[in-house]
């Protein structure tokens, strides 16, 4: 008789089956309960910086380079070109307005003041011979007019004597014709001769002028001529400090060569670069400070230059107040150029976080002060100490501010 065989429900096949899959299953859940869980990292608290976020007054600050000048600098250019024939002081000498500094040989310039100088004694020597003969063509016109006036009047007196003499039939009317002619011709030699004497006078005057004219032209020129020369010494146009001579014994310079600087020493300004990124928002009357032996000097922006060159431009700032006594033209100084008003406003420690986060997001720690987690933030205005926050934090939360280069793409820190 057959006995029914009743039919297993687990066999080994179908355990292997379902503990393959489960564990399939399994693997599954598990690697995405990893990959959307937050990544984490422990740090140790003493490699970090942990800082508070306050709120207070705060003021846009930027820290800049400034170089100490001379309030005023007056520079040294060759008006004649020439050879450096001697130099009269060093370089860092200070000078007094008019003392010489170097001396310049031109052979050719001094060539043309020396035929200057003949020509002008030349003209000088003509006119004085002009005038002479003039003189003595005046004294024989003058002469001449003596003797016509002499003529006349005894013209004069025989005409006058022969009429009364005809009028009496004293003598013939031939007599008394030639006399009445001879006073005639005596009149009119007169007229002549004082129209002749008037004319060579206005002729001499002219002439007498132009030669005034032109020997004032050429003595004007020799004078300018004496200038250039003049020019090859070169002086100090003020007192002051020769800085920055460029010049040595037996070096040619051009006309128009730069040959040094005087520094004038009444005072000093400093000369900042700024990054062009703020051009629009600097502007004379601006303040800043700086300190120098533990004094704090005060600043003000006296002229902004505006051409911008490799990404800065420039700006001068004068002192308001004090100065630092033992301040040295070229002297490096930092800066604190303020951009704005003082403000009420939520502010973060700077630190080397914004390095990698630029300012977008920031770890922020828990209450416990045993985790630090991601949290977005956006940051405004900045000064040499503080970012300002606008929005993500508020006063009274702790951050960390130190570098955030070993952290990657962790979105918590948990703090040992």
């Amino acid at each position: 008789m057959d006995r029914v065989i009743e039919r297993k429900k687990w066999n080994s096949k179908r355990l292997l089956t379902i503990g393959g899959v489960t564990a399939l299953v399994g693997l599954v859940a598990g690697s995405v309960m990893l990959t959307s869980g937050k990544s984490k990292l422990n740090v140790d608290t003493e490699r970090i910086t942990v800082s508070n976020v306050t709120k207070g007054s705060f003021q846009e600050i930027i820290p800049l380079n400034g170089i100490v000048m001379p309030v005023t600098t007056i520079y040294l250019d060759a008006v004649e070109g020439g050879r450096v024939e001697k130099l009269f002081v060093e370089d860092g000498a200070t000078m007094k307005k008019g003392q010489p500094i170097l001396k310049l040989a031109n052979t050719d310039l001094e060539l043309s003041l020396a035929n200057e100088e003949t020509a002008v004694f030349n003209v000088l020597t003509q006119m004085q011979i002009s005038r002479d003969n003039a003189r003595q063509n005046t004294i024989s016109k003058l002469n001449q007019m003596a003797e016509v006036e002499s003529g006349l009047k005894e013209a004069e007196r025989v005409y006058k004597l022969n009429k009364k003499l005809y009028d009496q039939k004293a003598i013939g009317l031939q007599e008394y014709q030639k006399s009445e002619n001879d006073y005639n011709y005596a009149v009119r030699r007169k007229r002549l001769t004082t129209q002749i004497l008037n004319q060579d006078s206005t002729a001499m005057n002219q002439q007498t002028q132009q030669s005034k004219e032109s020997y004032a032209h050429m003595k004007s020129t020799l004078e300018l001529m004496r200038k250039k020369v003049g020019d090859l010494i070169v002086r100090a146009p003020v007192d002051g400090q020769l800085t920055s001579l460029d010049a040595e014994i037996g070096q040619s310079k051009q006309k128009g060569g730069r040959l040094g600087q005087i520094d004038v020493l009444s005072g000093f300004k400093v000369r900042v670069d700024v990054d062009e990124h703020y051009i629009t928002r600097v502007y004379n009357g601006q303040t800043g400070d700086f300190t120098l032996g533990n004094k704090t000097y005060n600043l003000k922006i006296k002229k902004v230059y505006t051409q911008v060159a490799n990404g800065r431009f420039q700006v001068d700032m004068q002192f308001t107040g004090a100065m630092p006594k033992d301040i040295r033209r070229g002297q490096s100084l930092q800066i604190r150029l303020a951009l704005s008003d003082e403000t009420q406003a939520v502010m973060v420690p700077k630190g080397g976080f914004y390095t990698q986060t630029g300012g977008n997001w920031i770890f922020k720690l828990s209450e416990d002060g045993k985790t630090a987690y991601k949290v977005d933030v956006q940051l405004g205005r900045q000064n040499p100490d503080y970012y300002e926050v606008m929005q993500g934090l508020k006063a009274g939360d702790r951050v960390v501010t130190s570098s955030y280069e070993n952290y990657g793409d962790m979105q918590e820190l948990v703090l040992k």
